[in-house]
């Protein structure tokens, strides 16, 4: 891997600091990836409706380089490719949110949906309010999944305008969302790429291609396509991915559009424009009215060569706020440096008292239990991130490592009751572990540690507590077993240890039969047609190799054998 990083756990945050340090209107939160307006008012009550967005890193100049007046008040980056925490959105929202409240503009993705969502139940909790838009903007899945399980791709910075000039005009927060609600619903967009990207984390492209291959219908997580096909012409390519928007979108002769022609990241100016004259070709000879266009590099995935095209159907409302004045430097920046000056400071979330407390008989176990997790954890980092580099996009070992080292780092007030021990692993890795598997593992642990609670802790209050977890993560994604995702290891694992319990088994029998359905389970998933999570857009394509998230419960099941009995 030959990138210009120093190591991959530092680049995001070396990233923003380059960002800001030429923004002069953005400022970066001090401990959190979050970049918001350097003139935010201080006081909450001078504050209009704010327009917040993010996701993974790797999408630059997306997310940070459209903070700006006129565009977002805020920009929340996750680890590469992966979604920002729960904590770090939340975070965001305190920083640029009023009486007015805010809306959070996400990309339809499981993690960032999960993430952005907790944090605005949490923020509404606060007293803030707080609405969310989804953008599902990818036309290329209209084959493969439902409408409203389609990906947020470049579009998506089109709803950050119009989403930002209507709440610069000064509409209210449920004006705004309509706004943008709006937007989302006429907007389409589908992208082809002529080679990978390389994660850092990684350190490998994510698939390959041959000489004469690209991959058509792309997400931008440097995942393959929905089709691998021959090397076109870019002339032939717009046709093809201009065909496909034009009819999932219904547009007829006459219908005005903005056309957004957008680099993925390793594709030069030359070829963006040769594919703009195109495009614009295209649509003329179909009728429609092109009212606006730009042509650039507005969401990438890394050095991707590639591009998408996005069309946005429009009205003479939607031309205003495509107009209004923006000052995000992606949308325009004039290259001037930003004074030297310290990050602003986190606003401070409620505090939570954690007076130290003596260790009880047993909670040594517990202790040294997670401890042997964690080191499961690191020790599976790369064959974890391999799994899911083949139908994911390669963050579980680092996010899982991350993990690991929030475990270590917790103080000894988390280990005085198993229930205050679940609880405290469930925050720290809500906050450690970005994408999806932080709620899920957070929200598992809290469901346990509710359990051990009520009552006396043996060996059929645990089981009861892992049988409950499980239920947790299943109500919170959605997955059943079959879907291939880490619930057919877990759903296995959980009963057949309660039911061995039941039948008389000593708990380490018991934990081991458990062990073994885990493994069965994961095992399993390489030969399911993958129905939740990145790998269902893969389709049959992610077949072979097991689900990523459930070798990482084996993993962790199997680090917890020596402290079963």
């Amino acid at each position: 891997m030959k990138k210009l990083v120093n190591e991959p756990k530092a680049v995001v945050r070396q990233m923003l600091e380059g960002f800001v340090a030429l923004a002069p209107g953005q400022v970066l939160l001090d401990d959190e990836t979050v970049v918001i307006r350097s003139d935010t008012p201080e006081d909450p009550r001078q504050r209009k409706v704010s327009i917040i967005s993010g996701g993974g890193s790797g999408h630059e100049p997306a997310h940070a380089g459209y903070v700006g007046a006129g565009m977002l008040d805020a920009a929340v980056a996750g680890d590469v490719f992966t979604s920002p925490s729960t904590d770090a959105v939340l975070t965001a929202i305190r920083a640029v949110s009023g009486p007015a409240g805010s809306l959070l503009v996400v990309k339809n993705y499981t993690g960032d949906r999960l993430n952005f969502g907790l944090a605005a139940e949490l923020a509404r909790a606060e007293g803030i309010p707080v609405e969310v838009v989804v953008v599902a903007d990818d036309v290329a899945l209209r084959d493969t999944v439902e409408p409203s399980r389609r990906r947020g791709i470049a579009g998506t910075v089109l709803v950050h305008k119009v989403a930002g000039a209507a709440a610069a005009a000064g509409l209210s927060l449920s004006d705004v969302l309509r706004e943008a609600q709006a937007a989302s619903a006429e907007l389409g967009t589908m992208g082809v790429a002529l080679g990978p990207c390389t994660v850092p984390a990684a350190g490998r492209p994510g698939f390959t291609l041959g000489d004469e291959e690209i991959e058509l219908g792309l997400g931008i997580h440097g995942e393959q396509g929905v089709l691998r096909a021959e090397l076109q012409s870019a002339d032939a390519l717009v046709e093809t991915l201009l065909a496909a928007i034009v009819e999932d979108r219904r547009l007829t002769s006459g219908a005005r559009v903005a056309l957004l022609v957008n680099g993925l990241g390793g594709t030069p100016p030359m070829e963006l424009a040769i594919v703009t004259r195109r495009a614009l070709a295209v649509l003329r000879e179909r009728g429609l009215r092109v009212e606006r266009a730009w042509s650039g590099t507005f969401l990438s995935a890394l050095e991707m060569p590639g591009c998408s095209l996005s069309l946005l159907k429009v009205d003479d409302n939607l031309l205003t706020r495509l107009d209004a004045k923006t000052s995000a430097p992606a949308w325009g920046g004039e290259g001037r440096l930003a004074p030297e000056r310290a990050p602003r400071p986190v606003t401070a979330a409620p505090s939570v008292s954690s007076a130290p407390a003596a260790k009880p008989a047993g909670m040594e176990k517990v202790h040294a239990a997670a401890l042997a997790v964690a080191s499961a954890f690191e020790a599976s980092e790369s064959r974890l991130t391999e799994l899911d580099s083949a139908a994911g996009d390669g963050d579980l070992g680092i996010s899982l490592s991350r993990g690991a080292a929030a475990i270590r780092a917790l103080p000894e007030s988390s280990w005085t009751s198993p229930s205050r021990a679940l609880t405290s692993i469930g925050e720290a890795l809500r906050r450690a572990i970005g994408g999806s598997s932080g709620p899920f593992y957070a929200t598992a642990l809290l469901r346990a540690a509710r359990r051990l609670s009520e009552g006396p802790v043996d060996a059929p209050a645990w089981a009861e507590a892992f049988v409950l977890a499980v239920d947790a993560v299943a109500n919170l994604g959605g997955a059943r077993p079959g879907d291939r995702t880490m619930l057919d290891a877990l759903r296995p694992a959980a009963d057949t240890f309660a039911q061995a319990l039941k039948a008389g088994q000593p708990p380490a029998e018991a934990w081991a039969a458990c062990v073994r359905e885990a493994e069965q389970g994961a095992d399993a998933t390489s030969r399911m047609q993958p129905r939740l999570g990145r790998a269902s857009y893969l389709g049959s394509r992610a077949l072979g190799v097991p689900d990523a998230g459930a070798a990482a419960v084996v993993v962790w099941v199997k680090a917890l054998t020596p402290f079963i009995g």
